[in-house]
């Protein structure tokens, strides 16, 4: 066996300056969004002095839960149906494995307008699979995007949308989500950022981190400023399948694009968050027809057409698993309960499986606290990889596990973790990481981390 390590420890020299790369590979490396660029517990376990090939060893790219409580990764701790598996098993021979398999059959098509967009196919909506819901993203934007067109994002926000735009040529413009907004994306905030140079704006619903929705209301506002300025709205629904606040209700935008004649969504889901198949690799991407053919085409050009027949049978079966879902949705208002009797304050979700706590009134940053925790084996994710705003105060964490042992260890050690966290034990290795990364972002938080009192609350 092999004990390389996974390609997530991977560290060397500035790739930034080799001459054989693109601008847009270039622009990918340095964004402060990018892979290696935002602090994970890998960097916390650098910081520590340890070998981060000890805990991704043969190239694993997940922690081993039985020696550590995961609330970092989001992966899909629940897993997937066992209906999920046992179609998937019963689907592989020599007609699943040996020839190309289609891009997805005509039922399953069907079966994802319906679960995943809420909307049946036809002339105006059409449905293609892709390589989860990130595929879906970077297939949008190299449709839809040439060099110098502009993207409204959130921030914070899910950290791989911004790269993906940028890889297209891009440039993003964000919009921020705080309390007035209820961390929501707000239609008038949007609209005041909209200039002539504007093709896309992502709506992420329910929003990564937060886990909150957007309102009808807001949707179709959304809707009419696409209408009105031939705007593209990237649609990404991944964390839609569980619903933890029962008072709110997900509303579909590919569906609501019917009612408002002249907009454009192009609408991305996946299996990975909501039915516990990240290793499937199974998404959808929706829309218009035309604009589905060209991100069609746009596949075919970069990884051919097809995805896997055998994901094709557990997908069928994994969204038509209520019963499953409803498990899910469980556990995760039992951890959120648990959660919220560890740390305050927390930004409760309405849907999916991930929420931010304000760490920063406690006296310590979010990068301090991730190594403390670190060093205790609880791994979350701080606020500097989801965007500027919170970026040292806030940290994100995953309440998916169904074992209770997860919450129960960040209980255990959240106190103690706190304490020597503010003590500033780790603030040098924090510093020099920022830098380390060598971008205009990472510059300015290495600067904001010196101005902050160790041991002191944050005063924003």
């Amino acid at each position: 066996m092999s004990t390389r390590p996974s390609v997530l420890t991977w560290r060397g020299g500035d790739a930034r300056q080799s001459g054989a790369l693109s601008q847009r590979a270039r622009a990918v490396l340095a964004d402060p969004q990018g892979f290696g660029n935002y602090m994970t517990y890998r960097d916390a376990y650098r910081i520590l002095g340890w070998d981060p090939s000890e805990i991704y060893r043969d190239g694993r790219i997940a922690l081993d839960r039985e020696e550590w409580a995961d609330l970092g990764w989001l992966a899909n701790h629940i897993g997937p149906s066992p209906k999920a598996l046992s179609a998937m098993r019963a689907a592989v021979d020599e007609r699943t494995v040996g020839p190309y398999s289609p891009d997805l059959s005509h039922d399953l098509r069907d079966l994802f307008a319906e679960k995943l967009f809420g909307r049946e196919r036809g002339d105006d909506f059409e449905v293609i699979g892709t390589e989860g819901a990130q595929a879906g993203v970077g297939y949008s934007a190299l449709a839809c995007l040439d060099p110098g067109d502009e993207v409204i994002v959130t921030d914070p926000g899910y950290f791989h949308f911004v790269p993906a735009l940028r890889l297209a040529g891009a440039e993003p413009v964000w919009v921020n989500l705080d309390a007035d907004s209820g961390w929501r994306l707000d239609p008038e905030r949007v609209g005041q950022a909209v200039t002539d140079r504007t093709k896309m704006v992502v709506v992420c619903d329910p929003i990564n981190p937060f886990g909150t929705v957007q309102t009808r209301d807001e949707l179709v506002r959304l809707l009419e400023l696409s209408a009105a300025h031939g705007i593209v709205l990237l649609s990404d629904t991944t964390h839609a399948q569980h619903r933890i606040n029962r008072e709110v209700k997900h509303h579909h935008l590919s569906s609501l694009a019917a009612e408002v004649p002249g907009s454009m969504v192009l609408a991305t889901s996946g299996l990975a968050h909501g039915f516990g198949m990240a290793g499937a690799r199974l998404g959808a991407l929706a829309g218009p027809p035309d604009l589905i053919r060209a991100a069609l085409q746009v596949k075919i050009a970069a990884v051919r057409l097809n995805t896997s027949a055998i994901a094709h049978a557990g997908a069928a079966a994994a969204l038509n698993d209520d019963e499953w879902l409803e498990r899910g949705e469980a556990v995760i208002r039992r951890n959120l309960d648990a959660l919220c009797a560890i740390a305050t304050p927390v930004v409760r979700p309405d849907y999916g499986f991930s929420c931010v706590v304000d760490v920063g009134r406690l006296g310590v940053t979010a990068q301090e606290l991730t190594v403390a925790l670190c060093a205790r084996k609880v791994a979350i994710y701080p606020g500097d990889g989801l965007g500027e705003s919170g970026a040292l105060d806030t940290i994100r964490i995953n309440i998916s596990d169904p074992r209770p042992q997860a919450l129960e260890r960040l209980a255990e050690v959240w106190d103690e973790a706190i304490k020597e966290a503010a003590s500033g034990i780790y603030r040098d290795g924090v510093r020099e990481f920022f830098l380390g990364a060598d971008t205009e972002r990472a510059n300015r938080l290495a600067r904001l981390l010196d101005t902050r009192p160790i041991g002191t609350a944050a005063t924003t």
